[in-house]
């Protein structure tokens, strides 16, 4: 198989262009716009303008975009409970209702809705700042750690 620009094919002695993107890499081109407007147990709301970086061919919000924001929002929400303990995502889902566009303000709001000794599920809600129309809604159920007693 040949290249392609900007794909390379499965020999393992060719590097990826992925190899070389910084850690955590995703996170930062997904949230670098993200503003944090309020921060209470268990809930985290956020602001973002829409960047032209966030845009899928229909020039709306990629819907993966939202999915990441919904995991990372919801660790989030959870570490205002939990803050000493990291967990990992068991489920994330995202139902879309609407769209958003390129520089329009919209607000992200994660509420924990149960916090277990090993549990906590997370809702994220993603509306029109100008309007308070629901864009999506998203649920995250993530493990969180048992603190250890020694």
């Amino acid at each position: 198989m040949g290249k392609t620009k900007g794909i390379v094919d499965n020999d393992p002695k060719v590097g990826s262009p992925m190899d070389d993107l910084p850690f955590k890499f995703f996170q930062f081109f997904v949230m670098t716009a993200l503003r944090i407007d309020l921060l209470q147990p268990g809930r985290v709301l956020c602001s973002l303008k829409v960047p032209a970086r966030l845009l899928n061919d229909n020039n709306s919000m990629r819907q993966g975009a939202s999915a990441l924001l919904v995991d990372c929002l919801g660790h989030a929400a959870v570490k205002t409970l939990t803050p000493s303990s990291t967990g990992v995502s068991l489920e994330v889902n995202v139902s879309f209702f609407d769209a958003a566009y390129l520089d329009e303000e919209i607000e992200i709001d994660s509420n924990v809705l149960r916090m277990g000794k090993t549990i906590a599920v997370v809702n994220v809600e993603f509306r029109k700042k100008s309007n308070g129309k629901i864009i999506a809604q998203g649920r995250l159920t993530t493990y969180v750690p048992v603190s250890s007693k020694l």
